[in-house]
């Protein structure tokens, strides 16, 4: 049978599943199509960036391959999302609630949360929207450059049904000219409703 998902590496941060939450999130992906290609960095500290995200269910496909891999990363919401019984199962599966009106203090308060962590791999989708857009957000770029850890690419191909893994970017000085040249690297994948360039 097709491996759905790849092995982690070593110093990849594990989440507090076990076999059976593991063998769901796998059933899952095999049920609906999916798989994961590529391979996850040795890195214990990075900076995930996924794309294109144009649907609601990237979300539903995303969860299930981290539940399917066993590993803990952490991701922001807008705050709203975060109340009630989907709050509570948001911060299960490693939400963390922000106030999306003080952008500027969010990149500062996760790469903080990233340089005191011994582990955190930390994914957002650069688009910050589902619907579409002519230019990403930069605070990817900006978490990264101040937790001084790499970005990753990772994207979901519909037509296929993948979710692909890499490359690493390593960042210049230049922001923009590296939001062009990262979201260049997005080109050929598309989702749900649209591709990300």
């Amino acid at each position: 049978m097709r491996r759905v998902v790849p092995d982690l590496p070593p110093n990849a941060a594990r989440s507090g599943g076990n076999a059976f939450t593991r063998w769901i999130g796998r059933s899952v992906l095999r049920v609906g199509g999916w798989r994961m290609v590529g391979q996850w960095p040795d890195l214990p500290k990075m900076v995930v960036i996924v794309a294109p995200h144009s649907s609601g269910w990237d979300a539903i496909w995303g969860i299930a391959a981290k539940v399917a891999l066993g590993v803990h990363i952490v991701f922001i919401g807008k705050a709203e999302l975060f109340r009630g019984p989907l709050g509570w199962l948001l911060r299960c599966f490693g939400g963390m609630p922000v106030d999306r009106s003080a952008p500027a203090g969010i990149v500062d308060q996760v790469a903080q949360q990233i340089r005191d962590a011994e582990r955190m791999w930390f994914v957002l989708a650069p688009e910050g929207t589902r619907r579409k857009v002519t230019k990403w957000k930069s605070g990817f770029w900006k978490i990264a450059k101040r937790a001084d850890v790499p970005v990753f690419c990772a994207w979901f191909h519909y037509p296929e049904k993948i979710i692909g893994l890499g490359p690493i970017v390593e960042l210049s000085d230049d922001m923009e000219g590296d939001l062009v040249r990262i979201r260049q690297m997005f080109a050929p994948h598309l989702g749900k409703n649209r591709g990300a360039v």
